[in-house]
C-alpha cells in the first residue's frame, strides 16, 4: 500500500524554506582577525597605546588608583579622535622594556592572537593583520 504525502507537507517544507532564506539575510558577517609575524622590538606599540574606554585624564588617575600597576603609564596626549594616548615609562631609547622581567600580563600577550574587531598595528610593525571570514574558511 503507497501512502501519498499530504499536499500540506509540501506547502510547509515551502513556507519554511523561505522562512529560513529571510532569516539568512540578517546573520551577521562573521569576521574573525588573527595576527602573524614577529616582533621587530621597535617601541612602538610601547609608546603609542590606545585605550577605549578611558576619555578623560580624570578617568585614567581613577583607573591607576584601581589598578597601581598601571602607574608606569603616562598620557602622551590625545589622537586626532579624541582619544587619550598612552605611554610606558620603562621605554629605553632602544624601544626595549628595561622591566622585561616585570612586565604587565597584557604587554607579554601582545599582541592578541584571535580578535574580533580588526586592529590598528603601526606602521613598520612586523606583525600583520590576517582577515579570517566564512569563504576563506572555505577554501
Amino acid at each position: 500500500m503507497v501512502t501519498k504525502t499530504p499536499k500540506f507537507f509540501y506547502l510547509l517544507s515551502f513556507v519554511k524554506s523561505i522562512y529560513w532564506e529571510f532569516k539568512s539575510y540578517f546573520v551577521p558577517k562573521k569576521v574573525v582577525y588573527k595576527i602573524e609575524g614577529h616582533c621587530k622590538r621597535c617601541g612602538k606599540c610601547c609608546n603609542y597605546m590606545y585605550s577605549y574606554d578611558t576619555y578623560t585624564e580624570k578617568e585614567f588617575k581613577f583607573m591607576q588608583f584601581l589598578f597601581p600597576k598601571y602607574k608606569r603609564f603616562y598620557i602622551k596626549g590625545r589622537d586626532d579622535f579624541g582619544n587619550l594616548i598612552f605611554a610606558c615609562k620603562y621605554l629605553t631609547k632602544e624601544g626595549l622594556c628595561s622591566q622585561y622581567n616585570k612586565r604587565l600580563e597584557m604587554c607579554k600577550r601582545y599582541p592578541v592572537r584571535i580578535l574580533k574587531f580588526k586592529p590598528i598595528l603601526h606602521e613598520g610593525c612586523g606583525f600583520k593583520v590576517i582577515e579570517k571570514d566564512f569563504l576563506s574558511y572555505l577554501k
